[in-house]
């Protein structure tokens, strides 16, 4: 369908925050999408969760699978896409009530295939911390190979040229997006970053993304296996991702007590 939007949502146990993020999507302005939901095995009340939402509206569509991961479920969620434009929306994640209508107006504006956009940092509360992130007017397929500069639920792609694109599973749902936006790239060579702040990026203190001093080596292995980058590239891009990452852990410690 030319104008429907696909959203692709992994949820694993995800009872504490999928009712705001479902309500984040039920409240967009732009009314074309459906939302496959795909869960990842799920031991807790989510399942009865999205039922009860899918009974109310059928543009919600629960998929059960057994537990694979959160990039197996994003492509469970990819292959049974019907939409020209793919979303990945994390469980926790939330879209301000125009993030569809004003990504797509941006879309058609600059002639891209993919955009993305600016973002809020909430915590397990919701409550704001940080000043939102103000992405890049643009980054280009080499900047990418630096670091990613798209985060995850803001990043809409046009599939009309180039087909769907698929996740890494090999990754095992660590740098998994970030692959996916590189293996994109390859194809649009840019990126387009929408300055309005339209989504939230749920924080939570005792993350794997929040500790990146553990992260270093996998991040080099990223970089040498995954991109074929060579050594001393990916030791570079290590080194500027491991910086890029020590100065926003310190300013939300020294701001506000965590991260």
């Amino acid at each position: 369908m030319n104008g429907l939007v696909s959203i692709i949502t992994p949820a694993y146990n995800a009872e504490r925050f999928i009712t705001e993020t479902l309500d984040s999507v039920l409240s967009q302005t732009y009314p074309h999408w459906e939302l496959l939901v795909i869960d990842d095995g799920s031991k807790d009340s989510t399942p009865e969760i999205l039922k009860r939402y899918a009974d109310k509206d059928s543009r919600i569509i629960p998929i059960r699978q057994e537990n694979a991961g959160s990039s197996a479920a994003r492509n469970n969620g990819i292959r049974q896409a019907k939409g020209r434009y793919i979303v990945l929306l994390d469980a926790d994640d939330l879209w301000e009530p125009a993030f569809l209508e004003k990504q797509l107006k941006f879309m058609e504006e600059k002639n891209a295939l993919l955009v993305y956009s600016s973002f809020k940092r909430i915590n397990e509360r919701g409550n704001e911390i940080l000043r939102p992130f103000i992405c890049r007017p643009q980054v280009t397929y080499k900047q990418m190979l630096i670091t990613n500069h798209i985060q995850c639920m803001t990043g809409v792609y046009d599939t009309s040229k180039y087909g769907k694109i698929y996740l890494r599973e090999e990754l095992k749902s660590l740098r998994d997006d970030y692959a996916y936006w590189v293996d994109i790239m390859k194809n649009t060579g840019i990126a387009y970053g929408n300055p309005e702040v339209l989504a939230s990026y749920r924080i939570f203190t005792q993350s794997t993304t929040g500790k990146k001093s553990k992260l270093i080596r996998i991040q080099y292995q990223f970089y040498r296996k995954h991109l074929g980058l060579g050594i001393l590239r990916s030791l570079f891009n290590t080194a500027y991702w491991g910086i890029a990452g020590l100065f926003k852990f310190y300013d939300s410690k020294r701001l506000f007590g965590k991260h």
